[in-house]
């Protein structure tokens, strides 16, 4: 088969190894998945870092699968015990999620890999050091697109992706930068900037689809 698949002993650390989503039996790396586990009160809960301890429910990182889940017992059918499972579930993945970027963000602001405000962000892509984009989600659509345009065409000179994250809304934005009424954000190359993208990448996944670009 490949990898190892452990699907119905302790799976402990996940890395390396398949796993079988509990709603589409598909096997998938640990990274295209959502754990799950039962909590000392009995309730499933995520766990996003995979560091929690217990047997795991995998689930495709995928809202339309978590919602799956839910509604047809997955949890309980692959733990064969009875467990509580919180009817937002999927709300709160997305709520985890959005946190997660969020903290990703400001770590990434107090290693100084962060410009905020459009002049700045300009200056940025004007000296070709932008590797990310950031807006607020529920900013301007004519407050972006020159910003977006001008990265794109220079990404594309140098053969490089332009990645574009917006899934934070303003406010959310300014909190993660610590300053107020944050819309556009900047990144520079860093170890902190990777965790963004991965961190806005599991988002894409989750409410877009893993196909989905």
């Amino acid at each position: 088969m490949g990898a190892e698949l452990l699907e119905d002993a302790e799976d402990g650390e996940a890395r390396g190894s398949l796993r079988r989503c509990a709603v589409t039996r598909e096997e998938l790396a640990p990274d295209d998945l959502i754990r799950f586990v039962v909590d000392p009160s009995g309730t499933i809960v995520p766990d996003l870092s995979r560091k929690l301890p217990g047997r795991g429910v995998w689930v495709k990182c995928d809202r339309a699968a978590v919602e799956a889940a839910v509604k047809t017992n997955s949890f309980a059918k692959s733990l064969k015990r009875q467990v509580s499972v919180p009817e937002d579930l999927p709300k709160r993945i997305d709520d985890l999620f959005l946190g997660r970027l969020s903290n990703a963000l400001s770590l990434a602001n107090k290693a100084g890999l962060v410009s905020t405000g459009a002049e700045k962000v300009e200056k940025l892509l004007g000296g070709g050091r932008a590797v990310a984009l950031v807006h607020g989600a529920d900013g301007t659509a004519e407050g972006r697109r020159k910003l977006d345009r001008k990265f794109s065409a220079i990404q594309g000179d140098k053969g490089q992706s332009a990645p574009i994250v917006d899934w934070l809304t303003i406010e959310q934005l300014s909190l993660a930068m610590g300053r107020s009424n944050v819309v556009h954000a900047g990144l520079i190359q860093g170890g902190a900037t990777k965790r963004v993208l991965s961190e806005a990448e599991r988002i894409r996944r989750y409410r877009c689809g893993m196909g989905a670009s």
